[in-house]
């Protein structure tokens, strides 16, 4: 059973509206779009809220044209 977004923090309930208009999330976009700095501890916390991720590792190319590779999350309705 989900835990109301109203008994969440901040935070997590900047993050689930987020996802209300997006389909996924990186840690790149959760720090300059809603200010949330550790995004694996955000995710853990609604994990245990009862809500449902699916999550990938993405490789990538920085600016500086260096291979990186990030997690990205989708929530599962």
């Amino acid at each position: 059973m989900k835990v109301p977004c109203k008994q969440l923090s901040t935070q997590c309930q900047r993050l689930l509206e987020y996802f209300d208009d997006h389909d996924a999330i990186d840690p790149i976009l959760a720090l300059t779009e809603l200010g949330i700095m550790r995004l694996a501890a955000r995710i853990g916390e609604l994990q245990k809220a009862g809500y449902y991720f699916r999550h990938e590792m993405v490789d990538s190319v920085n600016r500086f044209g260096e291979k990186v590779r990030y997690m990205e999350y989708r929530l599962v309705a």
